[in-house]
C-alpha cells in the first residue's frame, strides 16, 4: 500500500503546473507523435456545520449547504474532473480540462476549467494562448484536484479571497536555474467572468496581468504571485443605483463601495518544506477590492507527519479586514435612508474576519485513493460573518463553529 511520499503522481501534482496524469513535455518528445492522455481526479465529500444560522462554504462561487441548508451537505467538496491532453508535434500541444461542481445556479453541469495550446519555443520558454490556470498560491494549480491536497480543502481564509482559479487569454513561462535552485517565471494577461445568479448578473475581470515566480530547492518550495484587474461585480448594483438617488451623499458612498470598474490587486507568499517524512506549509496573502468585497490580509500554517498510509495533519489560519464593517452611511432621517444604510452594513459584514483551527488525518488505503477526516473550528470576528454564506438575521459573529468533513479523494 503506497503512501503519498513514493507516489510520482502525487508529487508531480503538488510540484508542477499540471495535473498528474497530464502529458510530460520531455517524454512526448521520445513518444510517437500525436501522443494522446486522458486521465481525471474527483471527491466525493460530506460536510457537517453545527451552525443553524449560516451555511458552511469553502469557496463562495461554488456553494456548499451545510448548516442552515442541510445538517449535512454532499456539495461543499464533492466534484468530479477529466483531463484530455494531447501531444501534436514536439513543440505543440493542447489540453482540456473539464469540472462538475455545484455552482451558483445550484447546478451541477460541467464547466471547461482549463483549455489551451501551449507553443514549446526553447527548453526553456514556452507559451500559452486560451483558458488557462492563474500562477497564484501554493496549490494554485491542483486546487480542485482533493487527492493532491494534504487536507480536505485549501484553507478558505486564503484561498477564499480568490475563489476563480483561470482566465481566458495568454501567458508566459519560462524556465531558469540560480545555482542549484530551479525557477519557473510566469506572465499572462487574460480576464475572467463568473455568472452569479440565474438573472444574468455577472462578476467580470478584466485587463487581467499577473506575474509569478516557483523556486524549489531540495524539499523546498517557494512561490510569490501578484495579480490585478477591472474588476465589475453586478450583484450589488441595485442597492448602489439606490444611493445614487439621494444626492452627492449616496453618489459618493456608492462610488466608494460599488464594485464598477475597481482596481483590485491581490499579492501572496507561499512556502512548503517536505522531507517525505513531515512537512510544513504556510502561505500569506493581501487582496484589496477597493469596494464593498473589501481590503483583507489573510494567512495560514500547517503541517503533518506521514507515517506509512496514515498522514496526522494540522493547520491555523486567520483572514482580518482591513477596513471598517460598518459605515455611517446616509444616516439622514429622508424616507428609506435607514433601510438602505442597513442593507450596506450586512454587504460589509460578508468581508471575512474569522480565524481557525483544523485537524485532520489522511489515509492512503490504496493506489490513487485516500479517505479523509477532518474537524474545523472557525470563529468569525469583529461582527463578521467569516467565510459562512446564506447568513440569517439570527447569526452572531463572536462565536465558535464546528465542523466537520469526510472525504474520498481519488484520481484515474
Amino acid at each position: 500500500m503506497p503512501t503519498m511520499k513514493k507516489s510520482p503522481s502525487l508529487l508531480h501534482l503538488c510540484l508542477g503546473a499540471s495535473l498528474a496524469f497530464a502529458v510530460d513535455g520531455a517524454n512526448a518528445q521520445e513518444a510517437p507523435l500525436p501522443a494522446w492522455t486522458f486521465g481525471g481526479f474527483g471527491t466525493a465529500g460530506l460536510v457537517h456545520s453545527s451552525e443553524r444560522q449560516a451555511d458552511f462554504s469553502a469557496n463562495v462561487i461554488n456553494p456548499g449547504g451545510a448548516g442552515k441548508t442541510d445538517r449535512w451537505s454532499p456539495s461543499v467538496d464533492s466534484r468530479l474532473g477529466a483531463q484530455l491532453a494531447v501531444d501534436v508535434t514536439p513543440q505543440w500541444s493542447a489540453v482540456l480540462q473539464m469540472v462538475a461542481e455545484r455552482n451558483l445556479q445550484d447546478s451541477w453541469r460541467p464547466v471547461v476549467e482549463w483549455a489551451n495550446v501551449k507553443y514549446q519555443a526553447t527548453p526553456e520558454l514556452s507559451l500559452r494562448l486560451g483558458r488557462i490556470v492563474l500562477p497564484i498560491y501554493l496549490a494554485g494549480d491542483y486546487r480542485k484536484a482533493g487527492y493532491a491536497l494534504e487536507w480536505v480543502r485549501p484553507p478558505a481564509e486564503v484561498y477564499g479571497s480568490l475563489p476563480v482559479a483561470n482566465s481566458d487569454g495568454i501567458d508566459a513561462s519560462y524556465r531558469w536555474q540560480a545555482g542549484a535552485a530551479n525557477n519557473l517565471t510566469q506572465v499572462l494577461y487574460g480576464r475572467t467572468s463568473v455568472k452569479t445568479d440565474d438573472t444574468g448578473k455577472r462578476a467580470r475581470g478584466r485587463q487581467l496581468v499577473g506575474l509569478s515566480n516557483t523556486t524549489t530547492y531540495g524539499g523546498f518550495t517557494v512561490r510569490a504571485s501578484v495579480l490585478t484587474a477591472e474588476l465589475t461585480v453586478d450583484l450589488a448594483r441595485p442597492l448602489f443605483d439606490a444611493f445614487r438617488q439621494y444626492g452627492p451623499q449616496g453618489a459618493q458612498i456608492a462610488d466608494r463601495y460599488d464594485a464598477d470598474h475597481k482596481r483590485v490587486a491581490i499579492a501572496n507568499v507561499g512556502v512548503s518544506y517536505d522531507t517525505g517524512d513531515w512537512f510544513v506549509q504556510a502561505e500569506g496573502s493581501r487582496m484589496n477590492a477597493r469596494s464593498f468585497l473589501g481590503d483583507k490580509t489573510s494567512m495560514y500554517v500547517g503541517g503533518g507527519y506521514r507515517f506509512g498510509a496514515w498522514t496526522p495533519y494540522a493547520t491555523f489560519a486567520r483572514v482580518k479586514a482591513n477596513i471598517p464593517l460598518q459605515d455611517a452611511g446616509l444616516a439622514s432621517g429622508a424616507p428609506g435612508a435607514s433601510y438602505l444604510d442597513g442593507q450596506l452594513n450586512r454587504l460589509l459584514q460578508t468581508i471575512a474576519a474569522q480565524h481557525s483551527i483544523s485537524t485532520g488525518v489522511r489515509w492512503d488505503f490504496q493506489p490513487d485513493r485516500a479517505l479523509k477526516l477532518q474537524y474545523d473550528r472557525l470563529r468569525p470576528t469583529g461582527g463578521s460573518s467569516g467565510t459562512l454564506i446564506n447568513v440569517q438575521p439570527g447569526f452572531r459573529s463572536g462565536h465558535p463553529v464546528h465542523v466537520v468533513s469526510i472525504a474520498l479523494d481519488f484520481v484515474f
